[in-house]
């Protein structure tokens, strides 16, 4: 239903959305036969960001993702550097400069730059010259610099406008960048493309130069620093092992350690053999007796030679523990010990000899283990010192140890920083002694002119006028809530509907004699004749032996008026007698219409007596005098409703053509005479608040209340579906 209504729209409306299309084409022709043809040119340059990019091949996943994104990163800002400003403005003053100098500008010049001419040109080339050479943009806070930058506007060459036309992209995800310029010149496009290039790439050069330059003295700063602080590391180090007689710790305290094991067993082995002597001297003691005391009485003491001897031996052995066992004095121990093992003997002959050999060697015996006891108790006191002496000197080295590893860890520490700041140092020297990675592999070259866009911009200025034409007339048919068929008008109300009435385009149809003739058969008056029995079937039906059928609106001019008139000569086709009755008092349009005989007025006061029928085929007629009066001040209600059913006896059907229902009570009175009621409603309208609260007044009317006549419904509305949609909705 809705789709019907818009396309019914769109035929109403099909000039429109013909004519709208075809005048903006026409527009757009003549606005775009006039543009120039327009040329590109495209330059591409190598990165190099790639060349080292394939070291992630065999490495995690996670590393070549990173790898990429820095890549990508990389790309990025070489591209959002080339279009800086600071880089279009060398462009922009490359090519003002050509058209100023030069006798074959790329563009005709402006009228601007028509105007200057002798000095103030010479100013402009030097004032573009000297920004150019010092990288520099136009100061708008000067009025002359801003004068300039008006001037490279008017030719097309300030920033904003080589922005519009030049593309800069990487190509997918190659190494290569490439840089497209479109313009109305062949020259000047592949100017453009090469100027960015050329001018980028030594910006991009130098940029990266002076960047590494500076990395460079802060590295070489860091490291002789780092440098520095390794050497005091490794000085202070030394000084320490020096001052406190440090060579190689770990080897001196191995040293010590394994000397004091050494002394630990030797004293061990010492202290077992005195053991020894002392059993052994105590056993040849217990031997000895009181009685054999005598035979020694004769015995000398020891000479002062073996005293001797035994002291050098003494010394011998203190020399050797202290030499850590030299072989040279173990010599001369054995030899001191053979020595005096001799002077032992040649004393023992000496002995004053008694009859008891036996006691004479035991005597001997007990010599030489008093000596060997003297030797070892002397030995193992010179051991005990030595290992007391190594004991001290193990126990001077642990404090120097913490100290030591102190150092150490910050010559370490010292070491590493310094390892790394080197590292970076010699690399960045080596990045910057070689040359820039940028390099242009593709000069643009003036070509053939691009193909013409302008049977496309008009053709899609035409396309785009009709869409917009369907999307306007789209919003005004959603917006709009205008009701135009019978079965909106019942949707909306909830209310019966009788029948409507079609638009009449010939105003002569109003003339209701002529409609009803046989040789008045065109379309349009066949169709209203059609709608018209339609209603005056459905009015017999819902009248039964009634009598009284007031017609009313919701407001005025909706064609209360018509529909009386054509209801009553539809009547008067059916041979009934008929009675129009104009009770409208605030608007007696029927009145005129007819200039009747008979007055309401006159008759209800008894000025006038009842009206006759009329004469055949004809319709008789009851006006008003258009005086501000009600029905119920002509006459009390009682009187009214006798002189009407008087009127009942004469006529089959009363036709009362009431004021609308905006007017209150001038129309309520006459409902509530009447015994049916009929609302006319005018296609194309909308119910205001206003009508809601008539609309609830009719459907308080109940049984009274017929239904509604839609009136002047267009012809598109006109179709089978609508006469369905009007049944169901009497049912």
């Amino acid at each position: 239903m809705e789709t019907a209504r818009f396309f019914n729209l769109l035929r109403k409306q099909k000039y429109t959305l013909i004519a709208v299309p075809f005048l903006v084409m026409a527009i757009a022709f003549l606005l775009v036969r006039k543009l120039p043809d327009v040329y590109a040119a495209k330059g591409s340059i190598a990165a190099g960001i790639l060349d080292g990019s394939q070291e992630g091949i065999g490495t995690s996943i996670e590393k070549n993702l990173m790898q990429e994104t820095k890549v990508n990163q990389e790309f990025s800002n070489i591209i959002q550097m080339m279009q800086m400003k600071k880089v279009y403005d060398l462009v922009s003053y490359k090519l003002i400069l050509h058209d100023l100098t030069s006798d074959v500008p790329f563009r005709k010049p402006s009228g601007l730059l028509k105007t200057v001419v002798g000095d103030a040109r010479n100013h402009a080339i030097e004032v573009y010259t000297d920004k150019y050479n010092k990288r520099e943009p136009l100061s708008l806070w000067d009025d002359d610099q801003k004068g300039l930058q008006k001037l490279l506007a008017s030719m097309g060459y300030d920033f904003e406008s080589l922005q519009k036309k030049l593309r800069v992209y990487r190509l997918e995800n190659s190494d290569f960048i490439n840089v497209e310029y479109e313009s109305d010149s062949p020259k000047l496009s592949a100017f453009v493309v090469n100027t960015l290039c050329s001018e980028f790439i030594d910006y991009y050069s130098n940029v990266s130069k002076e960047n590494e330059k500076r990395t460079i003295n802060f590295l070489a700063t860091m490291m002789a620093q780092k440098k520095d602080s390794l050497d005091n590391q490794v000085d202070s180090l030394r000084k320490f092992k020096i001052d406190n007689k440090v060579l190689n710790l770990n080897a001196q305290a191995s040293g010590l350690y394994t000397q004091m094991g050494e002394f630990e067993t030797k004293i061990g082995v010492m202290q077992k053999d005195i053991e020894a002597t002392e059993g052994a001297l105590k056993s040849l003691n217990e031997r000895f007796n009181a009685n054999n005391r005598g035979y020694n009485s004769n015995v000398s003491p020891l000479t002062q030679d073996i005293l001797m001897t035994k002291q050098q031996l003494t010394a011998a052995n203190d020399a050797l523990i202290k030499s850590n066992y030299d072989p040279k004095f173990q010599s001369r121990i054995d030899s001191l010990k053979e020595v005096l093992s001799n002077e032992i003997n040649q004393q023992s002959d000496r002995y004053i000899q008694n009859p008891l050999t036996t006691k004479e060697n035991l005597a001997a015996q007990k010599m030489n283990l008093e000596i060997n006891l003297d030797l070892d108790r002397s030995s193992i006191k010179s051991l005990q010192n030595e290992y007391n002496k190594l004991n001290a000197r193990f126990n001077s080295l642990v404090p120097h140890e913490a100290v030591i590893q102190a150092y150490e860890g910050n010559i370490n520490v010292a070491s590493q920083e310094y390892l790394e700041v080197l590292k970076k140092y010699n690399q960045t020297n080596m990045a910057f002694t070689s040359s820039s990675s940028l390099k242009q592999i593709e000069m643009a070259m003036p070509g053939a002119p691009q193909p013409s866009k302008k049977t496309l911009l008009v053709g899609v200025s035409g396309l785009g006028s009709f869409v917009f034409c369907l999307l306007i007339l789209f919003v005004v048919f959603y917006i709009d809530d205008s009701i135009n068929t019978p079965q909106e008008l019942a949707n909306k109300t909830e209310m019966p509907v009788m029948g409507y009435l079609p638009l009449l385009r010939n105003l002569s149809m109003l003339n209701l004699n002529q409609l009803w003739r046989p040789d008045n058969d065109s379309e349009d008056n066949k169709a209203f004749k059609s709608q018209l029995r339609s209603i005056r079937f459905e009015t017999d039906n819902e009248l039964g032996g009634s009598h009284l059928l007031a017609v009313t609106s919701l407001g005025q001019g909706e064609g209360k008026t018509f529909l009386a008139m054509s209801l009553a000569s539809a009547c008067l086709m059916i041979n009934k007698r008929v009675l129009l009755i104009d009770g409208n008092f605030a608007n007696p349009a029927l009145t005129e219409f007819t200039q009747p005989e008979y007055f309401l007025e006159d008759y209800l006061t008894g000025k006038s007596a009842m009206p006759r029928t009329g004469y055949e085929n004809d319709i008789t007629v009851m006006g008003n005098r258009g005086t501000d009066t009600s029905l119920f001040e002509i006459a009390i209600e009682q009187d009214i409703r006798q002189k009407m059913d008087a009127l009942c006896t004469v006529f089959d059907i009363i036709i009362i053509e009431s004021s609308s229902l905006d007017t209150l009570n001038l129309s309520k009175e006459w409902l509530s005479v009447a015994n049916k009621v009929i609302a006319v409603y005018e296609s194309g309208k909308t119910i205001s608040t206003t009508d809601k609260s008539q609309i609830e007044y009719l459907r308080e009317l109940k049984d009274k209340y017929v239904g509604w006549v839609i009136n002047r419904v267009p012809g598109e509305y006109m179709t089978s579906q609508h006469k369905k949609s009007r049944k169901k909705a009497m049912r």
